[in-house]
């Protein structure tokens, strides 16, 4: 029951961190006009909502039937996929819109912090949701956790876009950037509605 708890604080922290993530980036990509940092703090926000039915699933586990838990998740999860789709064709018109406009952003160093933060904060917390649901036999956990991780990959590219801009003055980094979390809104988008969730979602945990 402790490692649960572990498990349960984890994700606690987790929303807790993107929901602040997300105010941070869309405050600082509405001051520099940067898409790509608003459509970083968007996909905060699906992810904290993400975290919100991995934890109701760690409190519920046991409790409930599981066929009745899996149903409640499976339309959980296919609303946080509706959502992922809505902030993807978003952040698509407006990436195009910078691009065939050629309207540019400001150099942003607090979106620059905010990216490094993710760097530092993600892949540590990836590692211990991977191995602590590796531990408790939890799908759920450690997909969750790869999930975590590729947050991490999105932030890096949100740095290297912010750092262009801010040092080579390159003025389509921005839109650029904002395709890249377009494709990945849209495909994790896209699994989540149709239910795929591999080997390792949580449907299958022990």
């Amino acid at each position: 029951m402790d490692r649960f708890n572990r498990a349960l604080d984890l994700e606690y922290f987790t929303v807790i961190y993107n929901v602040l993530e997300a105010v941070a980036s869309i405050v600082a990509g509405g001051f520099a006009n940067s898409i790509a940092l608003v459509g970083f703090g968007l996909d905060s926000i699906v992810e904290s909502l993400s975290g919100l039915v991995l934890i109701w699933r760690l409190r519920v586990h046991g409790s409930i039937p599981a066929h009745e838990e899996e149903r409640i998740e499976r339309h959980a999860t296919r609303f946080v996929g509706a959502s992922f789709l809505v902030l993807a064709a978003y952040v698509l018109f407006e990436s195009v819109k910078k691009i065939l406009t050629g309207e540019t952003s400001d150099p942003s160093l607090p979106g620059i912090i905010i990216a490094v933060l993710s760097l530092i904060v993600m892949p540590v917390l990836g590692y211990k949701k991977y191995r602590l649901g590796k531990e408790l036999g939890l799908g759920s956990l450690v997909a969750d956790s790869k999930e975590t991780f590729v947050c991490a990959t999105l932030s890096l590219a949100l740095f290297a876009g912010l750092m262009a801009r801010y040092f080579l003055d390159f003025p389509l980094a921005d839109p650029i950037v904002g395709l890249v979390i377009v494709a990945y809104l849209f495909k994790e988008g896209l699994e989540l509605v149709r239910g795929e969730c591999g080997d390792e979602c949580s449907c299958h945990d022990e």
